[in-house]
């Protein structure tokens, strides 16, 4: 896509090629229709190049639905688990007819291929930050998992690097691409409840407690390599589904399904209150963590977020909300409740009423990966930028930060800190594990 120098890219050449008659030079071009966009297919020149970062089975679902796009073309994954990348490589070559996609244990061997526009993330929490910043300083686009980061520092800092550089986002904040989460929103969005003054947002009950017991590390997987930026512990018996599920509730890698679920839930809360670009001014909450072993994330967990338009916003397990998962917007004039696959409204008839085409109308999108692909090529936001993830897991490690305090925080959502608070403050970040920084 893009020249540097004399050096044309191979994008360029294509081009090139494609409009230069054969009189024009002093050898023909021998072109495949394929190359040239032929017979439905897309043209190589228009073509956008992915490699996958964690192709666990987060990572290989994503990676499969780039392999149906026609516009994406996946060259690379890479994973320190030697048997994911093997199967994820499988799989590529596969749907392609060939031997050729390229494995990696290193991410940053990856990225620095020049011929690789865009990534597709899906590591665990505490691994999203640096291949971002990498990503983007090496000028690559990124279709990223939520939650965006495991700390808010480093959210703002991926934020700023992807903004700085000019970099396209997509969070996997995929609900905001589904008809219902859209049409409720902007029912919101246009007074068709009235005042909003409160919402519910349910997300799941998880985690684990008990202690494991340290055992030798798989053949497959490089165990330093998957702490990365972590403090360094022994390999442990991870039960269940192991360590590729089971990191979920250990706080060194991830805050549960409090943080997992930001990205979705409370995401599409604050897009139905047009709060994007910014976040509570208050939170205070309480959390049930495990009294012993190895998982700490919380089990149970409910805080409340006050903003300074006067809305208070409860975020809880879904156990702990009326309604359960989703969100639930309370207005002076009824009720909209949206969950994946189910919505509800008071009145009843609310819920079929048309949006009118004076009326505010949200972003569209009805595929999420097609959304970035097109941004990609357009350089227009995706449906779901980076601004956007970094307020919705802001807001899920503010309640984090609540509980683990046992206090009220107030927060300044324009200087993203802590007000008057110290000890607050310093939870903003965590430190990371040599040789890894930001």
């Amino acid at each position: 896509m893009a020249m540097s120098g004399t050096n044309v890219s191979r994008r360029g050449f294509l081009r090139t090629a494609a409009g230069v008659s054969v009189g024009a030079v002093g050898f023909p071009y021998i072109i495949s229709s394929a190359a040239l966009g032929a017979g439905g297919t897309v043209a190589a020149s228009e073509r956008i190049t992915l490699g996958c970062v964690g192709v666990g089975s987060q990572g290989t679902g994503n990676m499969n639905g780039f392999l149906n796009k026609k516009e994406a073309r996946v060259v690379a994954v890479c994973d320190v688990d030697k048997r994911h990348c093997d199967r994820a490589k499988g799989l590529v070559d596969k749907k392609y007819g060939n031997a050729d996609c390229a494995t990696y244990a290193d991410f940053r061997e990856l990225i620095a291929r020049s011929d690789i526009d865009a990534i597709s993330l899906a590591t665990p929490d505490h691994w999203h930050a640096i291949p971002v910043v990498t990503a983007a300083r090496a000028g690559k686009d990124v279709y990223g998992e939520k939650p965006l980061a495991r700390t808010i520092h480093e959210a703002k800092v991926m934020r700023d690097t992807v903004n700085r550089y000019g970099r396209i986002w997509q969070t996997g904040s995929w609900q905001r691409s589904v008809a219902n989460f859209h049409h409720g929103c902007e029912l919101v969005r246009n007074g068709r409840i009235g005042k909003v003054t409160r919402v519910e947002v349910g997300l799941p009950t998880g985690g684990s407690t008990g202690g494991r017991q340290a055992k030798p590390v798989p053949e497959s997987l490089d165990w330093d390599a998957w702490l990365g930026p972590a403090p360094w512990r022994p390999y442990i018996d991870f039960g269940g589904q192991g360590v590729h599920w089971d990191w979920r509730w250990i706080m060194d890698y991830s805050g549960g399904q409090l943080t997992d679920w930001a990205g979705h839930h409370i995401d599409i809360a604050h897009w139905g209150l047009g709060l994007d670009e910014t976040g509570p001014v208050e939170i205070e909450g309480k959390g049930v963590y495990p009294k012993d072993g190895i998982y700490d994330a919380p089990t149970a967990y409910k805080f409340t977020c006050k903003y300074a338009n006067g809305v208070e916003m409860v975020v809880a397990n879904d156990r702990q909300v009326p309604k359960g998962m989703g969100t639930v917007w309370y207005g002076e004039k009824g009720w909209v409740h949206v969950d994946r696959g189910r919505q509800a409204t008071e009145p009843a008839s609310l819920w079929n009423e048309t949006i009118g085409a004076n009326e505010t109308r949200l972003y569209e999108s009805r595929d999420h990966q097609q959304n970035f692909l097109n941004c990609v090529k357009s350089r227009q936001k995706t449906i779901t930028p980076i601004e956007v993830a970094c307020r919705s897991i802001t807001v899920g490690l503010l309640g984090e930060i609540a509980m683990l305090l046992e206090r009220q925080v107030r927060w300044d959502p324009v200087k993203e800190e802590f007000v008057n608070d110290p000890e607050a403050n310093r939870m903003l970040s965590r430190p990371m594990r040599a040789p890894w920084h930001l």
